[in-house]
């Protein structure tokens, strides 16, 4: 007698493919798009939490919340939306920043003022210190990449196409764009390279990894990994030299007027891969 076929995520994702991608291709534009989100995730996270002075646990709080709201409408997509995916996108990095901000730095006299404690706002940093906060990052990354791996599920976003698949993907993008931020500000605020310096060295690694493409032993997917992470302090470093006073090497355009004109950039770019989409969909 015949035995029934075991209908797995993999075999959902090879018949499937075809009409429910719901992750974008990796392209310039892609990686164009990406540092625009986080370079805006970087100078609204601080708007809101130092700027408008709400503290990093309570923009946390809400930016955590906002990301959850942005991923549930990307899950419930039944196929790519440039707009849902780089909301999602944008969220992490909003998110990723004050969480980021919250590990390592302890601003509680600077944000935590009379009366906030019986709001509920708690500490306004744990002062982990950036080597300690990347190194919890680094092993939940590392965690999830494992998980991932144990699912037997592909680790090529074009082909992620189920709930467990998408799961586990915005999981890493989460923590990622976390850890590349604590990195762009150990590197802009610790390492004595300045908001320049840092945008030159992680450009350099980039264009290494780029070189690295060509090479049949590394594979590519491990490249696109280490890229989203190294790209996010590019754009934290880049948003810090936006916003920051000019006597610390930055532009001193604000958090308010830098956001604005960077969300105008990304809405224009979503808006031209929206367009693209439909003629190619």
């Amino acid at each position: 007698m015949q035995q029934p076929k075991v209908v797995t995520d993999l075999d959902v994702a090879s018949t499937s493919k075809s009409v429910m991608k719901k992750l974008p291709e990796v392209t310039l534009a892609f990686w164009i798009m990406k540092i625009a989100a986080t370079t805006l995730g970087e100078t609204a996270g601080d708007l809101f939490s130092q700027t408008l002075k709400l503290g990093y646990f309570l923009t946390t709080v809400v930016l955590f919340l906002i990301f959850v709201v942005t991923l549930v409408v990307q899950l419930r997509s039944r196929r790519y939306n440039p707009f849902f995916y780089w909301t999602v996108i944008l969220s992490t990095s909003m998110a990723g920043t004050t969480m980021s901000d919250f590990m390592n730095r302890d601003a509680s006299a600077k944000y935590l003022s009379g009366g906030a404690t019986s709001l509920g706002w708690g500490p306004q940093g744990l002062g982990l210190g950036y080597p300690t906060g990347a190194a919890i990052l680094i092993s939940i990354l590392l965690v999830i990449f494992a998980v991932w791996r144990l699912t037997g599920m592909t680790f090529q976003i074009r082909d992620i196409v189920t709930f467990r698949g998408e799961a586990l993907f915005w999981s890493a993008i989460l923590v990622s764009n976390t850890l590349g931020t604590s990195m762009g500000d150990f590197l802009s605020d610790s390492s004595g390279l300045g908001y320049a310096g840092g945008a030159l060295l992680v450009s350099g690694l980039l264009a290494v990894l780029v070189l690295l493409m060509k090479v049949p032993a590394v594979p590519n997917v491990l490249l696109f990994w280490i890229a989203f992470v190294l790209t996010r302090p590019l754009g934290a470093t880049a948003g810090d030299f936006l916003t920051k006073p000019v006597a610390k090497g930055g532009l001193n355009l604000g958090t308010a007027g830098s956001s604005a004109v960077l969300l105008a950039i990304l809405l224009g770019l979503m808006a031209y891969a929206q367009v693209r989409e439909r003629r190619t969909g």
